[in-house]
């Protein structure tokens, strides 16, 4: 009944045992499965008071807000970015990802989380009329006030719904698999979410350009995303600082988070899910290999901007590196420095610790905790700079002390991290974490054949 697969672990070798595998390993429900949403949505209740004890506070003073800005981010870059993982290798053709991308997918959910987390942050930026620093030339070309608001709201919106419909379009397969193999409401729901797949030769066809519309344009507007909010809702709130690197800068943080959060959820699937048989230790390869080149690219665009303010020494360059890297922050860029850039350089680098499950694993949870402290070396920073006089210039002088996180900034952020793995663990149970017509559609495309005395598994490229 089992035979090697793509990855070298075994796995059902016939295309109606991988369905009735996947089929029956989605449906396994336990007593530890119900706890973890329990204990999950008890943990988001107590981000919820802690949003309420926070807008006690008003949204009048950016600074106590710096702490939910850089929450906002960080799940716009760990979550939101982890549908790239799912983007970029299936364009390439490879086979490895395909117990992979489903993962990375399901990410998609927690854009609804996010956009919602957003909307205290459209009042806390001030708008363009009290003369704060802008892109948009606000006098000159008659901008509303709120315009970089309204934009960056529009950009997450479509963000969101273009990682929705590229999970729903990459699951119709699977839908009409559940649909198939259960009976009552959960067919009839089925139904409607798999829109009449049957699986003709034009709806493959179909789904196949469709998915690649719609990660294109999720990468495109994750760009964009990450252009509005690193400018407007991060830069402009620091005079001084011009950085025209930020932006792609943010985009690239996200796919390195992404890639991060991707191997941490692929072990938990592995070790929790039942899903060993399908996610190997070859996968756990290939991600490294991912992660540590996006490792080594962060210091490159990390000194590209840093050599120019340094290099430049103009007294606001000077105020701005002191406010987010050589001043009250040193230690969290440190940590960030060697959490993100050296951890991963100097360990990823060696065979035995990439070839395992344990070793990218470690590595992701050391990036992911070095970029939320990136966050928070950004936004806590900005959001504490309230002297506005002389918004040309940044004097060391006037750079704010350390903020501290309060008790509600502890609760929201619990809160909302519990709500990200509560929306993906409910997201998990309506659509199969690991893709059934992905797997499937391997063994068209693999066979084992003799070469002399060995035996060898050849893999076949689409078109």
């Amino acid at each position: 009944m089992h035979n090697g697969s793509a990855n070298g672990h075994a796995t059902v070798a016939t295309p109606a045992g991988v369905t009735h595998d996947l089929l029956g390993r989605h449906r396994t429900y336990g007593s530890k499965f119900r706890w973890t949403l329990v204990v999950l949505g008890v943990l988001f209740v107590l981000g919820i008071v802690g949003f309420v004890i926070r807008m006690q506070d008003g949204v009048s003073d950016p600074s106590v807000w710096g702490y939910y800005a850089a929450l906002f981010v960080f799940i716009l870059t760990a979550a939101q970015g982890a549908p790239l993982v799912a983007i970029a290798p299936r364009i390439a053709k490879a086979h490895w990802r395909r117990p992979v991308t489903r993962a990375a997918e399901l990410f998609a959910v927690v854009g609804v989380l996010n956009l919602i987390l957003f909307i205290p942050l459209i009042w806390v930026l001030p708008g363009l009329d009290d003369g704060r620093r802008s892109l948009w030339f606000f006098g000159e070309l008659n901008v509303p006030a709120h315009f970089p608001q309204f934009l960056t709201t529009l950009a997450l919106i479509s963000l969101t719904v273009l990682g929705l419909a590229l999970l729903w379009v990459s699951s119709l397969p699977d839908l009409a698999a559940l649909r198939d193999s259960t009976t009552g409401s959960r067919q009839r729901w089925y139904a409607r979410l798999a829109r009449g797949w049957h699986g003709t030769s034009a709806q493959w066809n179909m789904q196949y350009h469709r998915m690649g519309i719609l990660g294109a344009f999720y990468f495109v507007t994750m760009i964009f995303v990450h252009f509005m909010i690193s400018v407007d809702f991060l830069m402009a709130l620091v005079p001084g600082w011009i950085d025209a690197l930020l932006p792609i800068t943010q985009t690239h943080n996200a796919m390195q988070a992404g890639v991060a959060t991707v191997i941490i959820t692929m072990f938990l699937l592995r070790r929790f899910g039942g899903y060993q048989d399908y996610i190997g230790v070859d996968h756990f390869w290939a991600m490294g290999k991912l992660l540590f080149a996006l490792s080594l690219l962060w210091f490159w665009f990390w000194f590209s901007s840093f050599i120019v303010f340094w290099y430049g020494a103009k007294p606001g360059e000077q105020g701005v590196l002191e406010l987010l890297t050589v001043g009250p922050y040193l230690p969290v860029f440190m940590a960030v420095f060697v959490l993100v850039f050296l951890i991963p350089m100097f360990t990823m680098m060696w065979n035995p610790v990439r070839t395992s499950v344990w070793g990218p694993t470690i590595i992701a949870v050391s990036v992911l905790v070095g970029a939320l402290l990136d966050k928070i070396r950004f936004y806590v920073p900005a959001y504490s700079v309230t002297d506005m006089e002389d918004k040309h210039t940044l004097l060391v002088g006037q750079v704010p002390a350390v903020v501290m996180p309060e008790a509600a900034d502890f609760m929201i952020w619990v809160g909302a991290l519990a709500g990200v793995a509560l929306s993906y663990i409910l997201a998990s149970k309506l659509i199969p974490a690991v893709s059934i017509w992905e797997q499937t559609e391997l063994l068209l495309y693999k066979v084992h054949t003799k070469f002399h005395r060995a035996e060898f598994l050849v893999l076949g490229k689409k078109d």
